[in-house]
This record gives structure tokens, sequence and C-alpha cells, in this order.
């Protein structure tokens, strides 16, 4: 009888103690109608947040990159946003490193035959023989040494996901300095865009340098199918060749008759290398007399040193690469240093018909960094050229705001002018090409003015990084009285500083914090709904003890 009493008195407690916001509506309803009304209680209170110190919105220029530079006879324009690409290597992208200053080529940060230029085949004063050199690196990688991932590159703040990139041959460490495992400038996502003229006679080289086999594919590229010697020249192992297995090299020949934005890219288990970053722009540039090109644009962006053909139509040419990459699949070059278990994880257990896009960039960086690197700066009165490709899985729906653009050039080939009009979205499928004309006169249709215009995929998983927005691939067109001096632009909005904070982007803020605060802060601890939580949990547990041995008993009868 004891027994019973206390396994009553228990499921009694238990009842009390049931938060009332489990049981169904109805039953709340038919215990209002029996008990009346509950008396009301006040919500938890707000708890304060406290925001971790921002990284700085602009880093430091104390090498004065940003100015305009004359570099080897090479003038390179100023580059307005904060931060830029560094000068001396874009002096040697239009010389060769083949034909500058010992002094140039150790500030450029490439080895003596990254780019080697020679012969004006044609008389017309450019080089027309290209010879370009180019690595695989991995960017946020595993390491038995010290924790965490090397190396260190960030899409967004606290963001590092695995990463692959072609890069330019370079001389020295990948970090930046010998107590740092933050990677060099020039080691970077996207890989470089590449910059020939049409009829040049280029040869391109691919030193493996990496764990994995690669090839290059020249997507959209005029080229022949094998090379001079008979050697497989597409990229493509199951029909062209042998892949260029680790501390191999080789390379690949062209000589292209048709001009455009095209694509290059690893041809190796394409589904998974090229979406770990293996991939890059192809221009080809309309032949001109007199034309030297900057062959190679480091994290893309702004042509500091535009072709002869842009600047008959165009007062700026900005190259924008968009892609998009899986935390898991990037993970897994993070977990193992023994290539075999890496490449078993990759090729073997990722099956990219489960993934799911995580982080979405433009140019190598997701929101806020874009707005360090991927502004469009102009003025008023400028026409703009845009070189755009969509690298990712994910379409793309870009769209301006305060302008209407007009799409020149499809895949590498021009548009009829009577098929040409203006838009504010256009749709790019994966690894499609558009060239964009941006004409920036305040007239209602080409622009609404001067200002701070985003430009973004309006598809709303690419504004947001894993999840959290804002973040992606957002930009923004500024007219340059727009800028302060430091290359930053002057919002008109909410704080920015809890955009540059890692604890944001690990969803630990509220995402009102910084402008409202309290009224869509955190809530604090439910005293009372803990207090319930905890009687409910000793009052079953003595439903469960006291019900046992009953049972037991009773079958022991």
């Amino acid at each position: 009888m004891t027994r019973l009493r206390l396994f009553a008195a228990a499921v009694v407690v238990a009842m009390i103690c049931w938060p009332p916001q489990w049981y169904p509506l109805s039953v709340r309803l038919k215990l209002t109608q029996w008990f009346g009304a509950a008396s009301y209680r006040a919500l938890p209170p707000s708890t304060e947040t406290d925001l971790e110190p921002a990284q700085p919105f602009c880093p430091p220029d104390p090498e004065a990159w940003r100015q305009q530079h004359i570099i080897e006879k090479v003038d390179i324009s100023a580059s307005a946003a904060c931060v830029a690409d560094n000068p001396f290597a874009v002096a040697a992208f239009v010389r060769g490193t083949n034909n500058i200053s010992q002094e140039t080529l150790l500030r450029s940060g490439l080895s003596a035959d990254a780019i080697t230029k020679g012969r004006d085949l044609d008389g017309d004063g450019d080089p027309d023989e290209i010879h370009i050199r180019l690595e695989v690196a991995e960017l946020n990688g595993g390491s038995g040494v010290v924790p965490g991932p090397v190396t260190r590159y960030e899409l967004a703040p606290g963001i590092r996901p695995g990463i692959w990139v072609f890069a330019p041959k370079l001389v020295g460490m990948s970090v930046e300095n010998f107590e740092s495992n933050i990677a060099r400038p020039g080691l970077r996502l996207p890989s470089p865009v590449i910059r020939i003229e049409q009829g040049d006679r280029v040869h391109i080289t691919l030193e493996n340098s990496h764990y994995m086999p690669h090839t290059l594919h020249l997507h959209g590229a005029d080229h022949a199918f094998v090379d001079a010697s008979g050697e497989g020249n597409d990229g493509v192992p199951i029909s062209s060749e042998i892949p260029i297995l680790p501390g191999q090299a080789r390379t690949y020949e062209l000589t292209p008759r048709q001009a455009g934005t095209m694509f290059y890219h690893c041809h190796v288990q394409p589904h998974v290398h090229v979406m770990m970053g293996l991939q890059g722009l192809f221009v080809i540039e309309q032949n001109r007399p007199d034309n030297t090109l900057q062959t190679l644009n480091i994290g893309a962006g702004l042509v500091r040193v535009p072709s002869r053909a842009s600047r008959e139509h165009y007062d700026r040419e900005y190259d924008l690469h968009y892609q998009d990459f899986d935390k898991q699949l990037g993970q897994r070059i993070q977990q193992d240093n023994d290539p075999r278990l890496i490449t078993r994880s990759m090729h073997r257990d990722y099956d990219i018909t489960d993934a799911s896009m995580d982080y979405f960039t433009l140019n190598g960086r997701s929101f806020p960094y874009t707005f360090r690197e991927s502004l469009l700066v102009g003025k008023e009165g400028e026409v703009i050229k845009l070189r755009v490709v969509n690298g990712g899985a994910k379409g793309i729906a870009l769209h301006t705001h305060g302008h209407k653009f007009s799409i020149t050039h499809r895949d590498g080939i021009a548009l009829p002018e009577s098929s040409r009009s203006f838009q504010d979205v256009a749709w790019l499928a994966t690894s499609q090409r558009l060239d964009l004309a941006l004409t920036l006169n305040n007239d209602g249709l080409h622009s609404y003015g001067p200002g701070i215009w985003p430009f973004h995929d309006h598809q709303y998983q690419g504004i947001t990084n894993d999840g959290i927005g804002p973040g992606g691939n957002i930009s923004a067109i500024v007219y340059d009285q727009y800028l302060d001096g430091g290359g930053w632009p002057a919002t008109n909005g909410v704080s920015w500083q809890q955009y540059f904070s890692e604890a944001y982007y690990r969803k630990e803020i509220p995402v009102w914090e910084s402008y409202a605060p309290g009224l869509f802060s955190d809530t604090g601890k439910d005293w009372l709904l803990l207090f319930r939580l905890l009687g409910l949990s000793v009052a079953l547990a003595a439903v469960v003890a006291l019900a046992v041995p009953g049972l037991l008993s009773g079958r022991s009868k």
C-alpha cells in the first residue's frame, strides 16, 4: 500500500511539474475551463551580448599597393578598394618575369620562369610567344605539426574551408612570414585569371606540386586535341591523356583564333577537383598593335593594365569569379595527412549527389570581405566592362541595385546589337560566362545616380555564410565620392562591427543586437521552467523506480 501511495504521489508531482506549453491545445483549453486561466507571468529578461572586438574593416596598406604606379615602364592604375594586389607582380605579368629587373622580380614574389614572354612574331609591337607556369596549392589543409588548418586563408571572419587552387609559380614560403601560418597575398582563391591575345603562341605548363593527379582543361578556348608531339592536349583523362602525377609536369599548347571570355579547370574527377577551387577565368583578348597584356590577374577584380581593345570602349574592366563550396567536402583534407586516406575519403566516400553548398564567394571572398576587395568603383559617365563566370555548382541570378546592364557576350561569343537589352538580373548556369556593359549614366535607366548600390546573387542561399546572413557574394557598385581615403564605402546603414566578428558567423550574436539591443536579444534563463523540468525528472524517475518492482513482483506470482 505504501508503494502504491508513493507511486500515486510521484504521478501527481509529474503532472504538476509538466510544463503547460507541452500539453496539446485542446487539453490546455479544457484545463482553463476547469481551473481558470493561469495568472500572467513575465517573460524571461533579455541578456546583454558582449560583442568581441571587430577586425579592422580595411587592413593597412604599408607598401601603398593601392596607389597608381609606373614600374618597368608599365602604367599600373590605382586600385580604389582598400585591398589591392601587388603592383610589382602586375608589372611582371605585363613584361614577363624574364624581362624585368632583379629588384622587381624579388618584390613580385614570382619565380624567374613564372611568365616568360618571347618574340613579336607578327611585328605589331607586342610579344606573341607566352609561356605560363602554374602550380597546385592547398589552403586550409590539415597539419600534423600545429593545431588548426594551414596554409590559412579566410573566406570571411573565422571561415576557413579546405581549398585547392592553381597558383602562379612562386618563390619562397607559402605563408606571409616565419611566424605566421596565413597564406601570402599571391596564394589565394580564385585561381588567377589568365589573359592572352588572339593569335598568340601560348604554352601553359602545369607543375603538379600537389599530392593528387591533376590536369588542365581549357574550357571554351580554341586548342588542338593533341599537341605538336602527339600528346593529349585537352586535359581529360578518359579521352585525352594520363593525368599529371605528383611531382610531374605537362605543357598545354594553344594558338587561339577566337577572342572571348573562357574558363579553365582541372578535369581529374571534376565533380571534386573543380568544386575544391581548381578553376579560373581564361580571357582571350582581341588582337591589337602594341597590346602588351596583364597575363595574370591575381584574385580577379580590377584589371589594372587593361588591353587596348578594352580601352577603346571602356573606362575600367573587372573580372568577377563566382564560386560555391561544400563545407563537408573541404573538411576532408583537414582530417588526415595521409594522401591515401584523403583520396579514399574524397573520391570514394564523398557523394556529391548528397552535397549542399555552404559558402558562396566572389573573387575568393565572402561578405564582408567582398567589400574590401571586390567593389566595382567608378565615376558618373563611365562605362565599365565586367567579365563574369559562374564556377559554382548552383546557378546564379546576378542582380544589380540602382543600375541596368546589357549583356554583350555569352560564353565568349558576341551577341548581335538587336538582341541586347537592359536588365538588372542575369542568369548564369554552371561554368557559363557573360560579358556585361555597365554604364554609369544617371538617366534612370542605366543608373539611378551616385551611391553605394549592392549587387549579388538573388538566390537567397548565395547571400549567406553557412546559412547566416548577410554573407556570401554580396558586393556593391560604389561611386568614388562615396569612398573614404582608405577605400571603405561611407555607408548610411547599420553598424558593421558584428559582421567583422568571428562570433557572428559562429551564430553566437543576435542578428539585430548592434542597433536594437534588448528588443531582439537572447533571452535569459526561465528559472520556473528549469525548476519544473527538475521536478519532472525526479518524479518520472520515482514513477519508473516504483513501477518496475511492482511489475516484477506481479510476474513472479
